[in-house]
């Protein structure tokens, strides 16, 4: 009995890792407003080793369009725009001898049906680490079925482990709906 609750918890943390990994992917994509997550994933050259932009810098949003990065030290200036221009991220930043500033273009039609491909793009992914979860727990399930379990309580532990299946795909599902709606609103 010990050893299915075990198989059940470690997929579901398995399963919530991969919404928590879901959460992070769809918050870098971006939804025609200015957000310091945009930023996140970039890594700065800061005395020879490579560093979170957000650790050498303030990020600041002073409006919905405008991303404003000040560095701690003058010096970081150029080697955080190049590090964005590098990013490859669709933006174009700007040094004022300041700070680092960033106009965000808005969205055309066809750049925001790109960005609710590659949203479910990431939806699938983590749909597919779910399902992987799934797939390692029912294995687990059976090898103890063969050793220790009875049938029934091996039963009903696969139907434990498909419940939290279903409750996560929906988790995805909604995360999804929610990001598609964020992006296509103009």
């Amino acid at each position: 009995m010990e050893e299915v609750q075990m198989v059940t918890d470690i997929a579901k943390d398995s399963m919530e890792s991969a919404i928590d990994h879901l959460i992070k992917e769809i918050a870098k994509i971006r939804a025609g407003r200015a957000s310091a997550t945009m930023l996140e994933g970039i890594y700065v050259d800061y005395y020879g080793s490579q560093t979170p932009l957000s650790q050498v810098s303030n990020i600041n949003t002073p409006d919905a369009r405008t991303l404003s990065i000040q560095p701690w030290e003058k010096a970081m200036l150029e080697p955080i725009e190049k590090a964005i221009q590098m990013a490859n991220i669709g933006l174009n930043p700007q040094n004022n001898g300041e700070l680092v500033m960033i106009n965000v273009p808005a969205l055309t039609e066809e750049r925001r049906r790109e960005l609710v491909r590659q949203t479910k793009a990431e939806g699938e992914h983590a749909k597919v680490s779910i399902r992987g979860a799934r797939k390692d727990a029912n294995d687990e399930i059976k090898s103890l079925q063969k050793e220790t379990i009875s049938d029934d309580l091996a039963k009903s532990a696969e139907d434990e482990v498909q419940k939290l299946t279903d409750k996560f795909s929906n988790r995805v599902d909604e995360l999804l709906g929610l990001k598609e709606r964020d992006i296509m609103t103009v």
